[in-house]
């Protein structure tokens, strides 16, 4: 090896005091990447690279999905934040003795991290509490631990309709509601929710609820949406949940139909007039709308 190229394979050593003081302007040392340093010989081969690092880029995000689905499927359903917190905001929930039974049984079944956090339940309840609402719409019951919450906050009177198409979850709801006393209030609807609002549009109820909340398919929360803001009348609300989806609607290399859903819905209640809104960073997110107008 020449002196030259001997000299060139040694590292360079640190800027001294000396140059500093002098005031001689020294590169800082840069990071290089593995892939920085190879030579592209071809568009496809950079074509290939960039491929690479896409996949690497969605493989990342796969795993932060998949770690926010597993954190709700252990109960601590609520967007970046540490089990330690979750764990102390569950202690301050006060939490009805069999919506905990609920929770917990839940807990074992497939799916259950599409059961409501205990925070979001008593959210939902204030919010019914708040309004003194007596007529309430459900769609998407599941085992039913958000109906329960919102039968429990109604008044006797109070009515709820409760819209689920799958029967072995509505079973599991319909002891609960037996064990806490609360069968009464619930109108159960073994059907295609959007067939039961409209059956309900059609039976004369329009604007005659005071309150909805939506955790179904999120491919139709539009054509849901759209059929609520007809039954529920002007200052009642509409609650939506998932509007975060796990973080997924941040990430625009997503693009599953759910989350395309969610992003258009989120886009399209953002810019409707005919009410107020907030999305609300509460379990995977729920979004409160206020209806204003008439419709």
């Amino acid at each position: 090896m020449s002196p030259r190229l001997a000299a060139a394979a040694l590292p360079l050593p640190p800027p001294t005091a000396a140059a500093a003081a002098r005031g001689v302007a020294v590169p800082r040392p840069r990071t290089v990447l593995p892939w920085a340093s190879v030579a592209f010989s071809s568009p496809s081969s950079c074509r290939g690279a960039l491929a690479c690092l896409v996949r690497l880029r969605c493989s990342c995000h796969s795993a932060a999905a998949g770690a926010a689905v597993e954190e709700a499927r252990r109960g601590r359903k609520q967007l970046g934040m540490t089990p330690p917190l979750y764990d102390y905001l569950l202690s301050n929930v006060r939490e009805h003795p069999v919506l905990r039974e609920l929770r917990e049984e839940t807990a074992a079944m497939r799916g259950s991290q599409m059961q409501v956090s205990p925070a979001q339940a008593q959210l939902l309840a204030m919010l019914v509490q708040i309004q003194g609402a007596q007529r309430c719409i459900e769609v998407g019951v599941f085992t039913g631990y958000s109906s329960l919450a919102v039968a429990l906050a109604l008044p006797e009177s109070g009515r709820l309709v409760a819209c689920e198409r799958d029967e072995r979850c509505l079973e599991v709801a319909k002891k609960y509601y037996q064990r806490a006393g609360v069968a009464h209030k619930i109108d159960v609807k073994h059907a295609l929710a959007a067939d039961s609002l409209r059956s309900l549009l059609n039976c004369g109820e329009a604007s005659s609820y005071d309150f909805a909340f939506v955790d179904a398919d999120k491919r139709m929360y539009e054509e849901y949406f759209e059929l609520l803001l007809k039954l529920v009348r002007v200052g009642g609300l509409i609650v939506m949940d998932n509007v975060l989806w796990y973080g997924r609607v941040a990430d625009p290399l997503v693009d599953d139909q759910k989350t395309i859903s969610i992003r258009n819905f989120n886009k399209k209640v953002l810019e409707d007039m005919r009410v107020d809104i907030s999305m609300v960073p509460i379990g995977d997110g729920m979004t409160i709308c206020r209806k204003l107008v008439d419709t």
